[in-house]
């Protein structure tokens, strides 16, 4: 059990295995249709959402409180391994977060009307601008600041420490879009609008 729970990608294959045998033993009998489309990318919406929100969550809960009390000969642990690490499954998570939004809302016939904020998707509409304008704050703010501060590009020390702050203040606006988007995408069908 160690062997295969030990390492990350036989652990991740055994889930992948437990889905596969839960979707063709309770949803696939009858084929694939729109409505089991729908269900496959709210699943992984909700899934690659909860990678990114874990870590935007992580990062500004855990890394950025607890850096100062790392000791400076550990600080280098984090920045250049954890760090960037962190930023790789991070960043790819908003993009496809949004992108299986996006495809939801398509698929379901309503995206122009939420991202026109028209009735009766204004709610879920809100959710998708705030998602997207954090995504574009991953993507196109905290990433660009994020590989100065860590040397991943070169800079010099003024630099990163202003990049260090740029990429902790956006990650802050991020975690406070976080909770007005979190209610806005999990209320919508539950208030009876859409």
């Amino acid at each position: 059990m160690a062997k295969l729970l030990g390492n990350l990608s036989y652990a991740v294959a055994l889930g992948v295995l437990l889905l596969l045998v839960v979707m063709f033993g309770f949803h696939l009998q009858s084929g694939i249709d729109q409505a089991y489309t729908n269900a496959f990318f709210r699943f992984t919406h909700v899934l690659l959402g909860i990678m990114w929100i874990g870590l935007l969550y992580y990062f500004n809960f855990v890394q950025i409180p607890t850096m100062p009390k790392v000791p400076a000969d550990l600080k280098p642990a984090v920045s250049k391994y954890i760090a960037p690490e962190a930023l790789f499954w991070f960043r790819w998570a908003a993009a496809f977060t949004v992108l299986t939004g996006l495809i939801i809302a398509w698929i379901n016939g309503y995206l122009a009307q939420a991202l026109l904020l028209q009735s009766p998707f204004r709610l879920i509409g809100l959710g998708m601008w705030l998602a997207l304008i954090m995504a574009f704050n991953v993507w196109f703010v905290i990433w660009p600041n994020q590989k100065k501060a860590l040397g991943i590009v070169e800079a010099d020390a003024d630099t990163k420490a202003r990049a260090a702050t740029t990429a902790m203040l956006f990650s802050r606006t991020n975690t406070v879009l976080s909770l007005p988007m979190l209610y806005a995408m999990v209320t919508q069908g539950l208030l009876g609008q859409g």
